[in-house]
């Protein structure tokens, strides 16, 4: 009789443990969906890949890429990087706040740079997910020699 007992309670505190772990697990997703459904968004103005068309080497250009902060909290844009040293981002230092608008210019050196330029900006920031990409294209003529007459 006591064995019996004791096999009762183990089975019924076994039971009561599998529906506490099932519903703290569906509690976490529950909250984890939530959390990244509030986080900051950064919705770009412009979609594709922006085209500064033909250049002559040498030509420096840039484009104000337009953001919207889409998401509930403060953004932060923690570093973007690029993926040549001809390009060079500028971002806003302050968190922008939700509903708020921005933007991340990108300047391009096309020096010592010829043909078809296809480059890429990686944004690092507090969002989900945490990379988001920018590219433009640029089709880099060379310079045309100038021809001296005596």
């Amino acid at each position: 009789m006591h064995l019996k007992n004791w096999l009762l309670i183990t089975a019924f505190a076994g039971l009561s443990f599998g529906q506490i772990s099932c519903d703290n697990r569906q509690q976490g997703q529950a909250s984890k969906e939530t959390a990244s459904t509030k986080m900051p968004k950064i919705t770009f103005e412009e979609k594709g890949i922006y085209d500064f068309g033909t250049l002559t080497e040498g030509d420096t250009v840039e484009h104000v890429f337009a953001f919207t902060n889409t998401g509930e909290f403060p953004l932060i844009i923690n570093n973007i990087t690029a993926s040549c040293g001809c390009t060079t981002p500028e971002w806003p230092r302050e968190p922008v706040a939700p509903g708020a608008k921005s933007s991340v210019r990108v300047r391009f050196n096309s020096r010592g740079k010829s043909g078809q330029q296809n480059k890429t900006i990686t944004i690092f920031a507090n969002t989900e997910p945490s990379m988001t990409d920018l590219q433009f294209k640029a089709l880099v003529n060379p310079k045309s020699e100038t021809t001296k007459t005596s």
